[in-house]
C-alpha cells in the first residue's frame, strides 16, 4: 500500500498558540496525519476549547498533551521547553505559532509602545528562544523541523499602525528563519509560513471596507482560512519536504501587493 502523503505517523509535535485560528487548525491536521500533539495555550479562559480539542484528537488515537504558559517577558523559555520534552522525549516538530493578539479586545486599546512592547514578548521572543532550543536538540538527535509563522505583507508594507507594528515583529521572524535554517542544518530544516488575509477573529468582525479590500487584493478573491495555513503546514513538517529549509511560503491567494 503506498504511503499517505504528508504522513506524520510516529511523530511528535508541539504547537504554540493552539487555543484558536491558525493554531488550532495545525494541530488538528497534524493530528489527523498521525502525529502525537502537545497543545500549548496562554489564557484559563481557553482550557475548555483546548480540551475538547484534545478530546477530538484522541478519538483519532494520538496521544495528547495539553500545557498553559503565558508567553511575557520573564517566561522561562528554557523551563517550558523542558516541559515539553518531558513528556514527548521523542519531540521532532515544534511549530511555533503563539502571537499576541493586537486587533480584537481589550489589547487593541494599548499604545503604540505598549503593542509593540508585546509584540516583542511574545511573537518575536517566543519564537526566537524556542527556536534556538528546538534547534539545539533536534540537532543533537540528528533530526527535526521547527515552522514559524510570518506574514505576507511584512516585507512589502501596509499603512497604518498595525501594519509597521506586525511588520517589524514579522519581518525579524522571517529573517531569522532564514539564519536558523543555515545554523542548524543540515539535520534540522527551520521553515517559515507568511499567510495573507486569513479569517480568524478580526477577519471574522471586519467591516465592509475590508471585506471588499481583501477581494480586491487577493487573486482567488476570497479570505484563506486557518485549514488552508494548516495543509500547506502539515506538508512543510513532513519528509515529503525533506529539501526544503530555509524558506519563507506565502499562503496568501496570489496576493502581490
Amino acid at each position: 500500500m503506498n504511503k499517505m502523503f504528508a504522513d506524520l505517523n510516529a511523530r511528535q509535535a508541539v504547537v504554540t498558540g493552539a487555543s484558536s485560528g491558525i493554531g488550532h487548525a495545525i494541530a488538528w491536521e497534524l493530528a489527523t496525519a498521525g502525529a502525537d500533539v502537545i497543545l500549548h495555550y496562554a489564557h484559563e479562559a481557553r482550557t475548555s476549547v483546548v480540551e475538547e480539542l484534545a478530546t477530538r484528537i484522541r478519538k483519532l488515537g494520538r496521544r495528547v498533551e495539553t500545557i498553559r504558559c503565558p508567553f511575557t517577558a520573564s517566561t522561562s523559555f528554557t523551563d517550558f521547553f523542558a516541559e515539553c520534552e518531558s513528556r514527548f522525549p521523542q519531540l521532532d516538530i515544534w511549530i511555533n505559532n503563539a502571537g499576541v493578539d493586537l486587533l480584537t479586545g481589550t489589547a487593541s486599546k494599548l499604545s503604540y509602545r505598549e503593542k509593540l512592547q508585546q509584540l516583542v514578548d511574545v511573537d518575536l521572543q517566543s519564537t526566537m528562544l524556542l527556536t534556538k532550543l528546538a534547534g539545539a536538540s533536534f540537532q543533537s538527535r540528528g533530526r527535526g523541523v521547527i515552522l514559524n509563522i510570518g506574514w505576507d505583507q511584512a516585507d512589502r508594507g501596509m499603512e497604518g499602525d498595525s501594519g509597521e507594528l506586525f511588520a517589524a515583529a514579522k519581518n525579524a521572524i522571517m529573517g531569522a528563519t532564514r539564519s536558523f535554517a543555515v545554523s542548524y542544518a543540515p539535520e534540522v530544516r527551520v521553515l517559515c509560513i507568511a499567510p495573507g488575509w486569513i479569517r480568524t477573529a478580526w477577519g471574522e468582525q471586519a467591516g465592509s471596507s475590508w471585506q471588499e479590500r481583501v477581494v480586491r487584493e487577493t487573486p482567488l478573491q476570497r479570505w484563506g482560512t486557518p485549514e488552508d495555513i494548516a495543509k500547506v503546514a502539515r506538508f512543510l513538517v513532513s519528509d515529503d519536504a525533506s529539501y526544503l529549509t530555509g524558506q519563507v511560503i506565502n499562503v496568501n491567494g496570489g496576493a502581490i501587493r
